[in-house]
């Protein structure tokens, strides 16, 4: 069964943190209406490109090297 989480998202530790205990996917809405309403389509841009960093910065922090290496054990790395 997917698990998709819908709502809260706010931050790329948000993200991995869902898809470490279990989620197939997560859906963003406010971030994304945010940088809409702020920028237009390079707001956009922006948001999806800060959530891509953070995802980045605490896989690196975590010493996860990839998605698949996601579990519940990384909740205690945040």
């Amino acid at each position: 069964m997917d698990i998709i989480l819908d709502g809260g998202v706010r931050r790329g530790t948000h993200v991995l943190k869902a898809l470490a205990m279990g989620a197939t996917a997560c859906m963003m809405g406010r971030p994304y209406l945010y940088g809409l309403a702020a920028g237009g389509q390079a707001g956009v841009e922006r948001v999806l490109e800060l959530l891509k960093n953070e995802i980045e910065r605490a896989m690196i922090l975590s010493g996860r090297p990839s998605l698949d290496k996601l579990d519940s054990s990384f909740i205690r790395h945040l």
